[in-house]
């Protein structure tokens, strides 16, 4: 009963986590609450699947029978809220293996984790174990009672509060890799704040109560907020759509969201930025809000691509040379004849070439493939970089 219990509390709780609420998640950061998220789930399910284990094992006939029509409904119930959790579960962690469409599955997995805890709370209030005492049974309605108001601000306050905050698409431009970068204006309000480096949810050309929305980072100067910019790569079904999208087109931000950012760390001696593909897109946005600071710290740039001519930002970033204290490294796997350049990955070898002594110092950013960062993490340390100097998202959601 005690793992039944543990288990729905803590089922209960992911509502909160994927809230949004940035008073919460700024100490974390949305991408280590959404990693915990993850966890917490499978420990929770973890639970309730003991429970009914254990209940099964040792105390059979209290089941009853398996039969959904002939067991009393409220074992139904919590029969049939198991293998709901368990299906959000297995669907949530091999999305991308079982090939099921990013919009669809994010729908089905709220609906569907919803009627689960509904199921989960009837199966509990009617057992009654444990809950027959009238002030139990309001604890456990009252957290209930919690869950369905913070359905209502995901689901209802926050979308309102995008409908009065819309977004026009003005720019729709190709850059290199297969990366669009779309460019909005606010329409009748002043528009976003944000740091360089975060991200927002983004909802295009279509309402923001229809649960399409997705994250990306800002890849435009923090100091030109009016005007937001994303810097977009084809990966997935939503993203190879961006190219098609209209001039005028509606779109709705929610953020910024995101503690990957230089501006939480103002007494930096200084800053590495290690990317590998679209991941330059937040590190672009912290250095052309660098350049547009007038910011005198040394920057280095070590930016590793599969071919030359994929190269995002490449002329930009050359630019910003007279702009910035610069140093910046491309490192190419399949580099083009005559390159004298660094070749193959992000490696420590290829980092010890390109990064100083000096830089140890500095604070780090990574951001690009999940693989990547991993590797990247490990070579910092085996370089002497203090794991505090050292920062990278976890975002793999759309």
């Amino acid at each position: 009963m005690a793992l039944g219990f543990a288990g729905l509390a803590m089922l209960g709780l992911q509502f909160a986590l994927t809230a949004r609420f940035r008073w919460a998640t700024a100490p974390f950061g949305m991408d280590i609450i959404y990693y915990f998220h993850r966890w917490a789930a499978v420990g929770a399910v973890g639970l309730v699947v003991a429970h009914y284990a254990i209940l099964r094992v040792r105390y059979g006939d209290a089941l009853g029978a398996w039969h959904p029509l002939t067991a009393p409904w409220t074992l139904t119930a919590g029969r049939l809220s198991l293998l709901l959790f368990i299906f959000v579960l297995v669907t949530s962690l091999w999305r991308k293996p079982l090939g099921l469409d990013y919009d669809r599955w994010r729908i089905w997995h709220g609906v569907l984790a919803t009627a689960a805890v509904a199921l989960a709370i009837a199966h509990v209030v009617g057992v009654g174990h444990f809950t027959a005492a009238p002030w139990k049974r309001v604890t456990w309605i009252g957290y209930s009672v919690l869950w369905l108001l913070l359905l209502g601000y995901i689901r209802v306050l926050q979308p309102l509060a995008l409908r009065r905050r819309p977004y026009r698409v003005t720019g729709v431009k190709a850059e290199r890799g297969d990366t669009w970068t779309l460019t909005l204006q606010p329409e009748n309000h002043p528009g976003m704040r944000f740091q360089p480096g975060q991200f927002a949810w983004l909802t295009l050309g279509a309402s923001p109560f229809r649960a399409q929305e997705h994250p990306f980072s800002f890849s435009g100067s923090a100091e030109e907020s009016a005007a937001l910019q994303f810097s977009i790569k084809e990966l997935g079904d939503f993203t190879r759509t961006i190219r098609h999208t209209k001039i005028g087109e509606i779109a709705y931000v929610e953020g910024p969201h995101g503690v990957f950012t230089i501006d939480r760390h103002r007494d930096a001696l200084g800053f590495v930025f290690l990317a590998g593909g679209v991941g330059i897109a937040p590190l672009m946005s912290m250095l052309r809000t660098l350049a547009d600071r007038r910011d005198p710290r040394p920057v280095h740039l070590v930016y590793g691509n599969a071919r030359w001519e994929r190269v995002i930002f490449r002329e930009e970033i050359a630019a910003l040379q007279s702009r910035l204290d610069l140093t910046f490294t491309h490192v190419l796997q399949e580099p083009p004849a005559g390159w004298s350049g660094l070749t193959g990955m992000l490696t420590e070898d290829n980092l010890r070439a390109a990064l100083p002594p000096a830089t140890r110092s500095f604070v780090h950013f990574v951001c690009g493939p999940r693989p990547m960062t991993d590797s990247i993490q490990g070579t910092l340390r085996a370089l002497g970089v203090p794991l505090r100097r050292v920062h990278f998202e976890l975002f793999d959601m759309a």
